[in-house]
């Protein structure tokens, strides 16, 4: 097993859709498809927010662009409007996601 930071094989956008903060993260080509689809589970995402996503995590497969995308529900303190957060818009999300690391099998 090795570790290998996400930002390493893929690059990621982020926002908000109401009080749920939505992640897509795109990988660089298909072997970094290949290693997202199997390794960044929803699990995952929701333990590296732990304590900032309240809610559940829900994952969907974009092949089409090498791409997963994650809901993050319950995320915003009630969305940008309402909320008291500093990223009440979960613009900064991605790039907190993609400092994670995956362990991997060599």
């Amino acid at each position: 097993m090795k570790k290998i930071k996400l930002i390493k094989i893929a690059h990621g956008r982020s926002g908000d859709k109401g009080n749920a903060a939505n992640i897509g993260i795109i990988a660089y080509d298909e072997k970094g498809y290949t290693i997202i689809k199997k390794y960044l589970t929803a699990q995952k995402v929701k333990k590296h927010f732990k304590g900032i996503c309240l809610g559940k995590v829900e994952r969907f497969e974009l092949p089409n662009i090498r791409a997963l995308n994650f809901l993050l529900h319950d995320t915003l303190g009630g969305g940008g409007t309402v909320s008291l957060k500093h990223d009440a818009q979960g613009k900064t999300l991605a790039a907190a996601l993609l400092r994670m690391e995956l362990e991997i099998k060599d």
